[in-house]
């Protein structure tokens, strides 16, 4: 008779799918609450002690870690060695492995655990059984997700056994749900103990959507999450309305997100090809929203817009005279997204919008991954520095403000030009600091008159202050840290600009 052993946290369909193999010819071997659930639903069942003529101990730290389940579990049934082996020590080969794992992940998102509740929380039984059964899936099939009881099942009622190539599907899976596992406990505990950069990286991610395919239709692509989530990410949205996401939808609203998560007043955030094309701060939604529309009116069109306060049914209507491929917000109205849900293709998403998040950036590069803290940098305007003749006016701190909060969201080289509640021209992702100047200033034309600039980096030479000036701009912030902050601040002297120095550097690559 063949055998099978089913120890699980997660009881679902077990009870079933155990019945299932007793009527299949197995006879059950399981541990604890898993055999008590078994034995309420009149399924005969072989306690562990039973098959390792040993108690379970240590508040069941002890239990399956025996000879008898692991050389069960690894004799290679086409060794005459191992066969014999097990033989004589009178171990019987187990055949099939259901097991999954003490919910550790549910454990350490709870708020305010404790580390003891954590620790307690790891298993050490289960990964071993599973990594043996894995180990020899030639001969031992091993079951981790209930959503494959049933293909297991199909398979042993139709040919009687599991084929090879399921088995070795299943192992696959089981090594990366082990991998997974302990990957959360080392990042827990490498939290604990603070190490910023461990000398081992272990990361983990769960699938949450194929799509379409990624930046361009030849390219193949897929979105993975945090398994513990992050607050006010495009990972945690809900989706209400419209198509599937694409890659780049993704890619441009977490952009849009996070610039959204710098300002606490109504803030409206249109992003194209993740920098923004136009961010307009209001009293309500739909004057922030006109402002950000305002602010580029070419360029919004097929764009993402987060907005941080309901979408009330004004600043639909004004939504809904575009085409936008996404609107995210905290919420909807009812009339907003009875308006808005009219169009078929637009995507309307939901999050919290509960503020940054100084999460660890993390970039690929072709062999490796680069990680930093996130730029959220705490930042004091009391510590900025007025460098020139010319102070700001009251107003022209106000817009300085605004547009170095944006400004740090904009590709390198970036500037913008704007006021305190609106971008008038954007340039991003120059590979000279003037280029991006020429390209903000010209797209605010007239309405750079008494605006202001902001810079995400030093200026290298005086050419963009000079440029500025001849454009109307009144006020300029910038890190400062040039060997030619001087030629900068005099050429910003010599047209009575005001410039602040922030000593802070914002680049984004």
């Amino acid at each position: 008779m063949k055998r099978a052993l089913i120890s699980v946290s997660d009881k679902t369909g077990v009870v079933e799918f155990a019945k299932s193999l007793v009527e299949l010819g197995f006879e059950i071997i399981s541990t604890g609450g898993t055999k008590k659930a078994l034995e309420d639903s009149a399924i005969p069942v072989i306690g562990i002690e039973e098959v390792t003529d040993f108690p379970e101990m240590l508040d069941g730290r002890v239990k399956t870690l025996h000879p008898a389940i692991h050389g069960g579990l690894l004799a290679r049934r086409d060794d005459a060695a191992h066969m014999a082996a097990i033989e004589a020590h009178d171990i019987a080969k187990i055949d099939l492995v259901c097991v999954n794992l003490y919910p550790f992940q549910e454990t350490i998102a709870k708020p305010g655990v404790k580390l003891g509740e954590a620790i307690e929380n790891i298993d050490i039984g289960g990964p071993s059984m599973l990594r043996s059964a894995a180990k020899n899936y030639a001969a031992v099939t091993v079951v981790v997700d209930s959503a494959d009881y049933a293909p297991v099942l199909e398979e042993l009622g139709d040919h009687g056994a599991v084929t090879f190539e399921t088995n070795q599907r299943l192992a696959a899976k089981v090594f990366r749900h082990t991998a997974a596992y302990d990957a959360l406990i080392a990042g827990y505990l490498t939290e604990i103990v603070g190490e910023e950069f461990p000398e081992k990286l272990t990361l983990t991610y769960n699938k949450k959507q194929d799509l379409r395919y990624g930046e361009n239709p030849h390219q193949q692509a897929a979105f993975y999450t945090e398994p513990l989530g992050t607050q006010n990410s495009i990972s945690e949205a809900k989706q209400l309305h419209g198509k599937e996401l694409s890659y780049n939808n993704i890619r441009d609203t977490d952009a849009a997100l996070r610039i959204s998560s710098e300002f606490t007043e109504p803030v409206a955030v249109a992003v194209k090809h993740m920098n923004p094309c136009g961010v307009g701060v209001g009293n309500t939604p739909e004057e922030a929203y006109l402002k950000a529309y305002e602010a580029d009116e070419t360029s919004i069109f097929g764009g993402i817009v987060a907005i941080n306060r309901e979408v009330d049914a004004a600043t639909a209507t004004h939504m809904s005279q575009i085409f936008l491929e996404i609107i995210i917000a905290p919420s909807f109205s009812e009339e907003a997204f009875a308006i808005l849900s009219q169009k078929k293709n637009i995507r309307l998403l939901t999050v919290p919008f509960a503020g940054p998040v100084n999460a660890v950036e993390k970039t690929s590069v072709i062999g490796g991954l680069l990680l930093q803290d996130g730029d959220a940098v705490a930042e004091d305007v009391a510590t900025y520095e007025v460098v020139t003749d010319a102070e700001p006016t009251e107003s022209e701190w106000k817009a300085l403000v605004a547009q170095w909060k944006i400004v740090k969201h904009v590709k390198s080289n970036a500037i913008v030009v704007g006021n305190a509640s609106q971008t008038l021209g954007i340039g991003a992702g120059q590979m000279n600091r003037i280029g991006s100047a020429l390209i903000a200033l010209n797209q605010a034309g007239d309405k750079a008159q008494g605006a202001v600039l902001a810079s995400d980096a030093f200026f290298p030479m005086d050419d963009t202050v000079e440029a500025a000036a001849k454009a109307g701009i009144k006020a300029i912030i910038q890190p400062g840290g040039s060997i030619k902050d001087k030629e900068s601040i005099a050429m910003a002297n010599k047209y009575g600009i005001a410039m602040v120095l922030t000593h802070v550097r914002h680049f984004k690559h």
